[in-house]
């Protein structure tokens, strides 16, 4: 199942990095998916230079991204309290699929045990309890500090085109949601009737952005820094594109290696990831040189999949670290291992919610495969699960026990 996670996920970075070549270099999408099919196997190369070597690459990658998205982002800030009160929770009917698509954009499931893997490098004395603890702090500061930077960059991305283009009106239209696109001239659009206004008080039509029109939005919405906001949002969008695909090669290296004890050499892992995966980018790309909404559409679905696929990625990863079978005196706190498993559940229920959401009004034959799709999730979930649940039945019967004594 991680697997499979990472094939999808390698078919948007490989379309994503032909988009931004694209917009940069004004590649067809066909000639920059079969270029980032290739590229991969060069950047890693720099593996065998050594681990720090290659982590220091992605490193700069990341920093890369960070000042594009921000860049774009100061161009077009969003008022203080927008950005405070997105903090506070909600989600109308018509971002249902988007948030379990950001879900599983943002938290990619075969990650979970990139951090994990990357532990194994670090040179350790696993006879020595203290030693460990100490390397277990540094290690969940590493960790910390990547997620606390990923947070930001994602939210720059997100409040930047959140800002510029979003209006009610037109997410909540049939067929949406949809965006405010910009009209070319900024005060009249096609047929001389508009839509909507966006929050810049720009005009436009309710349409779709994705990421094959972002950089053409940006010209419009950020006029004299339109040129250089979709410059460097192509540039943010590579680095994006490369530094996942590495981490995602690594990841599936490491899954293949712990849970089916596979030795695969790294070049041979990419070359069966991205085999598989550059077969329908490419046909994306071609299909999507006609139909550009084609696009967005199947990269909202492949993140819908990696959310999907999250449980079968955190649910053994909490398994493990609730067994103290397995890191003895490390095992996770009870505080934690609730908060852990209330998290998963909740991405569960999540996923549960938007397939009836989008099965409710839909014909009989529709709910069969529904009805099978949940039997099929929750019964791989149950595997992977069913010895946490016996032990969570024995924790209850002697607190019930314990409270009958009493």
């Amino acid at each position: 199942m991680t697997e499979l996670a990472i094939i999808g996920s390698d078919m948007q970075e490989v379309v994503g990095s032909a988009i931004a070549l694209k917009t940069l270099f004004g590649w067809p999408l066909w000639v920059g998916t079969l270029f980032t099919g290739c590229d991969t196997f060069t950047f890693m190369a720099i593996h065998y230079f050594g681990k720090r070597v290659l982590e220091l690459f992605i490193f700069t990658l990341v920093m890369l991204m960070m000042v594009c998205f921000f860049t774009n982002f100061a161009f077009m800030p969003p008022p203080f309290s927008d950005l405070i009160s997105g903090f506070a929770f909600s989600c109308p009917d018509y971002a249902a699929l988007q948030l379990v698509g950001t879900v599983g954009a943002v938290i990619m499931p075969h990650n979970i045990y990139l951090h994990s893997a990357l532990v194994q490098s670090r040179v350790v004395n696993r006879e020595d309890r203290t030693h460990i603890r100490q390397a277990n702090k540094y290690n969940l500061a590493d960790a910390s500090f990547a997620l606390f930077i990923s947070f930001f960059v994602n939210a720059a991305l997100l409040a930047s085109f959140a800002n510029g283009f979003f209006v009610k009106d037109c997410a909540v239209r049939a067929g949406g949601p949809f965006a405010c696109v910009p009209s070319p001239s900024g005060d009249a659009c096609s047929g001389n009737v508009c839509d909507c206004t966006t929050a810049e008080g720009i005009k436009g039509t309710c349409g779709e952005i994705g990421l094959d029109q972002g950089g053409e939005s940006l010209v419009l919405l950020l006029k004299n820094n339109g040129r250089l906001g979709e410059q460097l949002f192509a540039l943010g969008v590579l680095a994006a594109g490369q530094a996942s695909t590495m981490t995602g090669t690594f990841a599936g290296q490491y899954v293949m290696e712990g849970f089916l004890d596979l030795k695969v050499p790294i070049w041979l892992r990419t070359l069966f990831t991205r085999t598989i995966a550059l077969g329908p980018a490419v046909v994306i790309a071609f299909l999507t040189s006609e139909n550009a909404n084609l696009n967005n559409t199947v990269s909202q679905w492949l993140n819908i999949l990696q959310s999907v696929q999250l449980p079968f990625a955190l649910l053994p990863v909490l398994h493990f670290t609730s067994d103290p079978t397995i890191v003895g005196a490390f095992v996770l706190k009870k505080r934690w291992q609730v908060i852990c498993w209330l998290l998963a559940l909740t991405v569960i229920s999540v996923n549960i919610y938007l397939v009836i959401d989008k099965v409710k009004d839909a014909p009989a034959w529709a709910w069969i495969l529904a009805c099978a799709f949940f039997l099929a999730y929750l019964s791989f979930i149950f595997v992977i699960i069913r010895s946490d649940l016996k032990r969570f039945g024995r924790a209850l019967r002697s607190l019930c026990a314990g409270s009958g004594s009493r």
